[in-house]
């Protein structure tokens, strides 16, 4: 039997590009990955059908616009105002920030609410060394410029790597206080590069809270329905809080609450990050089949994970963050 959409609605994470300008070493080979020719890729008419459909058919709640690097597709403020007149409930974007700072006020006014920007370290030269030559100024101005044009709340997600950027948690929780941005701890996933780290570098969230605890006070939060993350309110030594949300994908799934559905540059829809397979939806997008895209989704919705295990080789550029 098929599943059906949860009550809550459904969360929606599109990838418009598989292409980034970085390369980080836990996302991408230094060498990249084969690319989509441009027929491939889903038109931005095809993703707002997309997005129609499935707010008429599913109660759609979220959409998140990932890549790859989102912000390297042209006219990408085009589609979001495409998708914000839809008045789709929660519109937001992923980006790891290097070209926020010139577009921010532009995707503001076309309709985007809120950001989540990638941040693994606040050290220059770890960033450089993640990112395979990404600089640290460039996002950290993206950071500043959401903030500025009130792209909010600005979520920051951080990949937590054991030696290499578990020592400066705490000043990147400290760092997003201060910025009164929200923060993600990550654990590192055994996809696609990632799984040559993972071995060594896997941190679970439970150890990064008992890390923390020695300089935050760490307070659960009320959970919310369909959240990836667990939230803590986290209350520094000089008295002021902030949100830490911890997402432990390997050590303690969230799957039973998960109404996640992606789909990647070219049109492959995917229910589970987790899992190989997914259903190709971007004929049915191109003929008007609306009957088949529905039942595409029935399916993948009941092909999510059920138990830890990641069965996933692509690359994350490849599937959508």
């Amino acid at each position: 039997m098929t599943a059906v959409p949860p009550p809550q609605g459904l969360a929606l994470r599109i990838s418009i590009t598989d292409r980034c300008q970085l390369r980080c070493r836990y996302c991408l080979p230094a060498h990249g990955i084969p690319l989509c020719d441009r027929d491939q890729l889903l038109t931005y008419e095809e993703i707002t059908a997309l997005v129609a459909c499935l707010q008429d058919e599913f109660g759609l709640c979220k959409v998140r616009i990932t890549g790859g690097e989102p912000l390297v597709r042209p006219d990408i403020e085009r589609l979001i105002g495409m998708l914000a007149e839809l008045d789709v409930p929660d519109l937001a974007l992923t980006t790891n920030g290097a070209r926020l700072a010139p577009m921010a006020a532009v995707l503001k006014q076309a309709g985007l609410e809120r950001v989540n920007i990638s941040l693994d370290s606040l050290s220059p030269d770890v960033f450089h060394w993640l990112t395979r030559g990404g600089d640290l100024r460039a996002t950290l101005a993206g950071v500043y410029a959401a903030l500025t044009h009130d792209l909010r709340p600005v979520k920051l997600n951080t990949v937590v790597i054991r030696g290499i950027n578990d020592a400066e948690l705490p000043q990147l929780v400290a760092f997003a206080i201060r910025n009164a941005c929200e923060i993600r701890l990550i654990e590192l996933m055994p996809i696609g590069p990632g799984a040559d780290f993972y071995p060594d570098g896997f941190m679970s969230s439970a150890a990064v809270r008992r890390s923390l605890s020695a300089h935050f006070v760490l307070n659960p939060a009320r959970p919310s329905y369909g959240s990836s993350a667990r939230l803590y309110q986290v209350t520094d030594a000089d008295g002021r809080r902030g949100t830490v949300g911890f997402i432990s994908s390997c050590s303690d799934p969230f799957c039973g609450g998960c109404n996640r559905l992606r789909v990647t540059a070219d049109g492959r829809l995917i229910g589970c990050l987790a899992r190989n397979g997914g259903i190709s939806v971007r004929e049915m997008l191109r003929t008007g089949d609306r009957a088949a895209l529905c039942e595409a989704v029935r399916a993948v919705l009941g092909a999510k994970r059920r138990g830890r295990l990641f069965a996933q080789g692509m690359a994350m550029a490849s599937i959508g963050g």
